[in-house]
């Protein structure tokens, strides 16, 4: 039972580390897809929170069904999108005015 505990707080601590750096960003992908995050994450695919993994602190994985998106915090704080279909093409995602 004490392994069980000590894995899920590591799990939580890992997980709240990885969401810090997802800035808020709201964009539209092909296939009509919504795609936001809050400061912090979470990510959101059509209003429905998914699970991102940080690849390191500025550039982000998420993966739902076929939707394989890349997402990038430039230089400068903006957000850049990728989203690659079923068929392995890539495509930008562009960003939605509130």
């Amino acid at each position: 039972m004490r392994k069980t505990l000590l894995l899920g707080t590591f799990m939580i601590i890992t997980g709240t580390a990885q969401a810090e750096g997802i800035p808020l960003f709201n964009v539209a992908c092909p296939g009509n897809l919504a795609v936001s995050a809050d400061q912090g994450g979470p990510v959101y695919i059509n209003g429905k929170e998914v699970k991102s993994t940080a690849v390191d602190d500025r550039h982000f994985q998420v993966k739902a069904g076929e939707a394989n998106l890349s997402i990038s915090v430039e230089a400068d704080d903006s957000v850049t999108v990728n989203y690659t279909d079923k068929h392995g093409a890539s495509h930008l995602c562009e960003a939605v005015d509130d």
